[in-house]
């Protein structure tokens, strides 16, 4: 019989590329709010309530569950911070409490759980978040580890590529806003470990069908963000101009320098490409 996977977040960036992978045994999972015909045929899941999340697993309990449901707006979370606890942090401890015993968890977390202050950052390194969110992620991960001593924690830079609504990440945001005419700023002095969407997404399941447990960071080489915006200008042709600022300047917190490195050198700890690093984009989904 194959083994079921439940993927929860199938709007988020990650989630929306692992849902175009050829998982068997796949259902995935978005919000009641989410309102296109790309999420028809997907289950109904708000993480918050505990009536979506006990539902979720009547029947044959899956053998994985791949969360990467929760806010990840940092402008949102730092405007509310009780709503961005309660779906991120109060979501997971939901999930956990109704996840069955035989069911495997992995919990996509982020890089935002570190400042960029001090970097680069191994899964050893301890986490300083600056933000309303990173301190969620941070208190998701612990929720995790401490309730399953099997879970996986995965920590990620962004993924690039086409997004589910075609407005959000790197390179939906710059396309979208050139498309409206609306102004871009990008933060001079935030680096962080960019890859390709699709090849995260592979790595993520790669980790999460296999044995591997604990933490372990998604690693490749930092690039700044006026890097990286040059790049997919360039190689997209979107023809966006946008203005440069430093953190200091921003009025919310932004991470710095946040390279991610493994202390593992196993296959699946081997750094990705960073999009600088490849000329060519990998295949895109159809906007």
């Amino acid at each position: 019989m194959t083994a079921a996977i439940h993927l929860l977040g199938g709007t988020s960036m990650l989630g929306w590329h692992l849902a175009q992978l050829p998982l068997p045994g796949l259902t995935v999972f978005c919000n009641r709010f989410a309102n296109s015909v790309r999420c028809a045929g997907w289950r109904r899941l708000n993480l918050d309530e505990a009536g979506d999340v006990r539902q979720m697993f009547e029947g044959p309990p899956p053998s994985t569950v791949i969360c990467c449901a929760g806010v990840c707006d940092v402008d949102k979370c730092e405007a509310d911070a009780a709503w961005a606890r309660r779906i991120n942090v109060d979501g997971i401890r939901l999930l956990l409490e109704h996840l069955p015993p035989t069911t495997r968890l992995v919990y996509c977390s982020s890089d935002h759980v570190f400042s960029g202050d001090s970097g680069p950052y191994n899964e050893q390194s301890t986490p300083d978040p600056i933000s309303v969110y990173g301190e969620t992620r941070v208190a998701a991960e612990a929720l995790v580890l401490a309730a399953r001593p099997d879970a996986l924690v995965v920590r990620a830079g962004p993924g690039i590529g086409d997004s589910f609504d075609g407005r959000s990440g790197h390179l939906d945001w710059l396309r979208h806003r050139q498309r409206q005419g609306l102004c871009m700023t990008v933060v001079a002095d935030e680096c962080r470990s960019a890859v390709w969407a699709p090849a995260l997404a592979a790595r993520v399941a790669a980790l999460a069908q296999s044995d591997r447990r604990g933490i372990r960071h998604v690693a490749a080489k930092a690039v700044s963000r006026p890097d990286l915006a040059l790049h997919l200008n360039r190689i997209y042709g979107i023809g966006a101009v946008f203005a440069v600022e430093t953190r200091a300047a921003r009025p919310l917190p932004h991470i710095g320098a946040v390279e991610l490195q493994s202390v593992y050198r196993d296959a699946l700890a081997a750094p990705l490409p960073s999009v600088l690093d490849t000329e060519i984009p990998e295949p895109a989904l159809a906007p």
